[in-house]
């Protein structure tokens, strides 16, 4: 299971401030059990968005975001009301975001932060991979996650290693920035390229001690699980 918190609305309000119409997804795996993800996240996105102006073109729920087959199989349902879309924000872990803009031709949002939980993984094993940062950025990347696919953790762009698209520490591998590139390309976002991005916060690898005190961490905190029960 991952661990998934919203992200400050100014955040998201931020990233969304170019687009009209917005299309909703959410997880009803591992970020609904955190209270972000599912028909209560969806509801919670819609609202905040429409009293900023947004205009809600459609949404989901998908049991497991990181699952592509069924992502594919809902998104093929909403082909209509996604074409009206300027955007798509994501309520799940990091997968989930990378799954969702695999598969559409879309700038892909993340609604939520993955937090780090001392090496927990997706419940879904695919080629994507989320290193649980705290602080998502790819709504930034396109939907690529430089963290997870660049050696080097590289947060602005490639290295001066790269050859031809290709990465120095694994010259069969695509650059990731490279990928990156081509990405932002597609979806007519190669602005992006032009911010630039703070440091890492390394203090997000710690997890939250609270976080250590719930269920979230182990079964075995049998006081937060009964608490959580009465709730």
């Amino acid at each position: 299971m991952l661990v998934s918190e919203r992200k400050p609305w100014d955040e998201i309000l931020n990233c969304l401030a170019q687009d009209e119409s917005v299309f909703i997804i959410a997880c009803g795996g591992c970020s609904e059990a955190c209270q972000t993800g599912g028909e209560k996240g969806i509801d919670e996105l819609s609202e905040k968005l429409i009293e900023n102006g947004k205009k809600i073109v459609g949404s989901f729920v998908v049991d497991f975001a990181c699952n592509k087959v069924l992502v594919a199989l809902k998104l093929n349902r909403y082909i209509a009301e996604l074409q009206k879309a300027d955007s798509v924000l994501v309520s799940s872990c990091g997968i989930g975001v990378q799954a969702v803009s695999s598969m559409i031709n879309l700038p892909v949002h993340p609604a939520d932060n993955t937090i780090y939980m001392g090496g927990f993984s997706g419940v879904w094993t695919g080629e994507e991979r989320c290193l649980q940062c705290g602080d998502c950025k790819l709504d930034i990347t396109g939907g690529i996650c430089p963290y997870a696919n660049c050696p080097k953790n590289l947060l602005n762009g490639a290295c001066g290693g790269s050859d031809k698209g290709k990465c120095e520490v694994d010259p069969e591998k695509d650059c990731a920035w490279a990928r990156i590139y081509e990405r932002l390309k597609e979806i007519g976002k190669l602005e992006n390229l032009k911010k630039i991005q703070s440091p890492r916060d390394w203090n997000l690898m710690q997890p939250p001690a609270v976080r250590k005190r719930s269920i979230f961490w182990a079964l075995e905190f049998e006081e937060e699980k009964e608490k959580m029960v009465r709730e």
